[in-house]
């Protein structure tokens, strides 16, 4: 735990109880005393406030025009940028040349300049990727802020009480707010299916931030745990897991967030990288797709769960990426890929745990219905 890297709430995760395990080279808190299911289950009725400092944020500028700097993201992401109004963020993903997902990341456009966060885990690739990658613009890196999430019907409410104009805000919607904390960079968004917000705030002001939102009744710390299940059940990849270099955009279902422009026949059709192979899958299919499941009984399939369509015999048909118990459903769920004649919902196979094939049926998702603020 020594080599591990600290986000500035982390004196703050051990004085509120937190179980602090390595997670993308940081310290980081998996659990906290009230535990991962009742975790989970707060942030759905109520709200969870997350650390996720360690993810970067950086800030993309060339020279005061937004609309250079999404053209020159374009050549590194599949998403339409140059159309992304003020003020509005956007999921995307950066590509290789065969097609495969880097990261997945948001994006915003901030009037002037582009703000980008990324995944822990990757990035100093991401970082290294965009400075090679981005002509004539200049890639900031953040190291003077912290990164927190409010999540939860509550969120609303909760973070009005410190910055009114939170709460007209809608899902995806990005701001420069002043506060008693000092400048908030406030986007409508997370990774919970929820309704909520996440917060960039001065590293010296983000202890008391988060003391602040945490003295709010509603609101209770959430760690790791929670927030794997959380966005598990709202049907959301996990890098590295559900998606990675050797999974497509087409594959992994994420189709929607490649918009029509960059498509085949779109005023800036392809220009990323692996778009032959992406574009392709458009048209072709692929092979495989990645899926909801819904395992009998209660007991989960976890990642790396073998896949079959018969209960005997036969070769493998798909695995599992991700699973775990669902405490909103209450019911094991998970996601994975199988092949692409196997996806349609109500479809059965069969989960090879500890030598014995259990019953899986291929299920919708998100596997609770998102509540976001549209």
């Amino acid at each position: 735990m020594s080599d591990l890297k600290t986000t500035p709430l982390r004196d703050l995760h051990v004085e509120l109880g937190g179980k602090m395990v390595p997670f993308a080279g940081y310290e980081m808190p998996v659990q906290y005393p009230l535990g991962v299911m009742k975790e989970h289950l707060h942030t759905r009725s109520k709200a969870g406030l997350f650390d996720v400092s360690h993810m970067g944020q950086v800030i993309v500028y060339a020279g005061g025009s937004y609309e250079a700097a999404a053209l020159a993201m374009e050549k590194l992401v599949p998403v339409n940028l140059a159309g992304l109004g003020a003020n509005r963020q956007r999921y995307g993903f950066f590509t290789n040349d065969e097609g495969g997902i880097l990261d997945d990341l948001m994006i915003a456009n901030r009037g002037d300049h582009m703000f980008v966060v990324v995944n822990a885990a990757c990035k100093e690739g991401d970082i290294a990727l965009m400075r090679a990658g981005l002509d004539d613009c200049s890639v900031d890196v953040i190291e003077d802020r912290a990164l927190m999430a409010l999540q939860g019907p509550a969120a609303e409410a909760v973070l009005a009480g410190i910055v009114p104009e939170a709460a007209d805000m809608k899902f995806m919607d990005v701001g420069i707010f002043g506060s008693e904390f000092d400048e908030l960079w406030i986007s409508r968004s997370g990774y919970t299916g929820e309704d909520g917000y996440e917060i960039s705030v001065s590293n010296e002001k983000a202890v008391a931030l988060a003391k602040a939102l945490l003295a709010h009744e509603d609101v209770e710390p959430i760690g790791l745990g929670a927030r794997d299940s959380l966005r598990l059940e709202g049907g959301l990849c996990l890098y590295g897991n559900d998606i990675d270099t050797t999974t497509s955009p087409v594959e992994a279902a994420l189709t929607w967030a490649i918009q029509r422009v960059r498509r085949k026949g779109g005023d800036r059709e392809g220009g990323f990288p692996g778009a032959d192979r992406i574009l392709n899958e458009f048209e072709n299919g692929t092979s495989r797709t990645r899926v909801g499941l819904r395992p009998d009984g209660r007991a989960p399939m976890r990642e790396g769960t073998p896949l079959y369509a018969t209960a005997e015999g036969g070769e493998q048909v798909g695995n599992v990426t991700s699973g775990a118990f669902g405490p909103t459903i209450e019911g094991p769920m998970a996601m994975g890929y199988v092949s692409s004649d196997l996806a349609a919902e109500g479809t059965q196979l069969f989960g090879e745990v500890r030598n014995k094939r259990q019953p899986v049926t291929v299920a919708a998702m998100p596997f609770t219905p998102a509540n976001f603020k549209r």
